[in-house]
């Protein structure tokens, strides 16, 4: 029986697993993570992190073909193909503080490999790391077992998921990436990775490439999907100011099959694990390889997203006769998106911070991220691109945090949409509306509430990308 393990119970590593045991009945599938807390919470009813799905996988297999175990050193000794999905996140002291990826975790792992390997593997990269990390990583592997007569052959397999889709986007992925050697070990690995996803996804899907090309590719992937975001969010700001409607201008721009309909939304920015991260990666390997312009191509991205979280913020006060001081603000939505727990450089943390940070008393609700995550995230300190803190120091005291919209927006004077979750469409806005201070204020950070009708409850509302109403034309400009 090939044996298969994964460091890392995260993000990535558990649903990943998780539908290859399902997918590869024959395989055991072992995810092993130094976490005791995180590894129980795998082996139990209520698993670390919600997804659409995953559930169902898990306990479909789970005890099987899958396991979850803190037993690193042992899983990893027996497997055949160890997969490494531990965080690189930026590195926050020293060179590159700011942009490059924090590579100690993967370090670790590799070392730790190279100590208790006894034969031959397959390691493979699944997280996102920069440009010619396999090199390194072939060099602490071979350096640290030398004496041992043990091969290690590395692959690059990116993920390509997207968080509250992630099962859907395993079981039918656009694409599943394998990089490696040209040598014939290398060649050969690739082959045994290849046919583990032909279990279940069509060959003429899964894309072999050398290493450096699917080290890059992951990066690429992120930055072009950012830089979609920011797009069509600087457009939204064009389209307040002319009276354009976003909606109406990216539905007709998508139609070119040469651009295509997703990531076209409108929103307060975007957030989660990966793009910011990526991009500041790419940008510290744009500058550290002598290509300034590509790199300041990549900064504007992350520049403009910025700029629509402050923009967001900044309507809000000035629509409320500039000044929040003393209001209360319902917060709806604090994940980065919808079907997810995950508050990753969601936005929702520095429009709050901003929104503190002028006093105004905020009342939080989100159907899937806990109090504790919220107070933590807000308690950070966070900085923009031009390193202004954003973080309203020792002001936790003016956040509550609710376990209904109804709480949160009853007696506020103004309600901010910062994540797009379907509850909040079917909210009875005529019962939020009587409950309200009032002129009464809904700010649509994701264009999911019904704008027409709530107006004709009485609400004052302003969507992002869409014409203002007479009020809010009437305020100072915010761009």
């Amino acid at each position: 029986m090939v044996k298969i393990c994964c460091i890392g119970a995260g993000y990535v590593g558990g649903p990943t697993m998780a539908v290859m045991a399902l997918k590869c009945p024959e395989i055991q599938v072992t995810v092993v993570d130094i976490s005791e807390p995180r590894i129980n919470a795998w082996n139990s009813d209520t698993l670390p992190i919600y997804e659409p799905g995953l559930d169902d996988v898990v306990k479909q297999c789970r005890d099987k073909n899958l396991f979850f175990s803190t037993d690193v050193e042992r899983h990893v000794s027996e497997s055949d193909i160890v997969f490494v999905s531990v965080n690189t996140p930026t590195k926050t002291q020293g060179l590159g503080a700011g942009k490059a990826a924090d590579l100690t975790y993967w370090e670790s792992a590799a070392r730790m490999i190279a100590d208790v390997s006894r034969s031959s593997k397959i390691v493979v990269e699944k997280s996102t790391v920069p440009v010619r990390t396999a090199e390194a990583i072939e060099k602490i592997l071979t350096h640290n077992n030398n004496s041992r007569g043990v091969e290690f052959q590395i692959l690059s397999n990116p993920e390509f998921l997207a968080e509250g889709t992630a099962i859907n986007d395993l079981y039918t992925p656009d694409r599943v990436l394998i990089g490696g050697r040209g040598s014939p070990g290398g060649q050969k690995a690739v082959k045994a990775l290849r046919d583990v996803y032909a279990h279940w996804v069509p060959l003429e899907r899964i894309i072999c490439t050398n290493l450096w090309s699917a080290e890059l590719s992951k990066l690429a992937a992120n930055a072009f999907l950012a830089q979609r975001i920011s797009s069509v969010n600087a457009m939204s700001a064009l389209c307040e100011a002319t009276g354009a409607d976003v909606s109406q201008v990216a539905h007709a721009v998508g139609t070119d099959s040469r651009i295509g309909p997703k990531f076209l939304n409108a929103s307060v920015g975007f957030g989660g694990s990966c793009f910011q991260k990526d991009i500041l990666n790419l940008i510290y390997i744009c500058e550290c390889n002598g290509l300034p312009e590509a790199a300041s191509y990549w900064k504007q991205v992350i520049k403009v997203n910025d700029y629509q979280k402050t923009r967001f913020a900044n309507r809000v006060v000035s629509s409320m006769f500039n000044t929040v001081s003393g209001k209360k603000i319902a917060i709806l939505g604090f994940a980065f998106k919808k079907d997810t727990g995950d508050t990753r450089e969601t936005p929702a943390i520095d429009v709050c911070n901003r929104l503190v940070a002028d006093m105004a008393k905020l009342s939080i609700y989100d159907p899937r991220v806990l109090e504790e995550q919220i107070r933590k995230d807000l308690s950070v300190a966070r900085f923009d691109w031009n390193h202004h803190q954003i973080k309203a120091e020792g002001m936790l005291e003016q956040v509550s945090v609710v376990s209904d919209a109804y709480v949160a927006t009853k007696d506020a004077h103004g309600i901010c949409v910062l994540t797009e979750w379907d509850e909040f469409k079917s909210l009875d806005f005529e019962r939020i509306f009587e409950n309200m201070r009032k002129p009464a204020f809904v700010f649509d950070g994701r264009n999911v509430v019904d704008a027409v009708k709530l107006r004709e409850i009485g609400f004052i509302v302003y969507s992002i990308g869409k014409p203002l109403d007479s009020w809010l034309r009437n305020m100072p400009s915010v761009a």
